[in-house]
């Protein structure tokens, strides 16, 4: 797990409080800059002047779903991770209608231990170091 993170920016998008504010105290924990956003349509205000290394998404949001977020945020910052995290059976359709656009997205089931999280963060996103250079 990785100690200090060189400022890498996670946004969190769920509309579950508690699970948007546990995953923000984790990564703010290990150093990560967080924002927390509990709509799509929140998180497009946030990254209109943020923009995330990383999104960690639910699937199933009100209005806007995680898999259409994905896709607006791909369009606009294509260098940014998106994990989607889903606890519901109907997640596996909306993958497949984002596959046949041309959209993959990786999947992770809720609940997500902490330990797991972190590790897949860290490899998607390793540490620079002063410099420039990743370790």
């Amino acid at each position: 797990m990785p100690t200090n993170p060189g400022g890498r920016r996670i946004l969190i998008l769920d509309d579950e409080a508690s699970v948007a504010e546990t995953l923000e105290m984790i990564f703010r924990g290990c150093g990560y800059e967080v924002r927390v956003a509990y709509s799509a349509e929140q998180a497009i205000e946030t990254i209109a002047t943020w923009q995330p290394d990383l999104a960690i998404v639910d699937v199933m949001l009100p209005r806007m779903n995680g898999i259409e977020f994905g896709t607006v945020l791909k369009s606009n910052y294509p260098a940014c991770h998106i994990l989607l995290m889903s606890g519901h059976p109907g997640t596996a359709e909306l993958l497949e209608m984002a596959r046949e656009q041309g959209h993959n997205f990786e999947i992770l089931a809720k609940p997500l231990h902490p330990a797991l999280i972190l590790d897949i963060v860290a490899h998607l996103l390793p540490v620079i170091k002063s410099g420039g250079a990743q370790a």
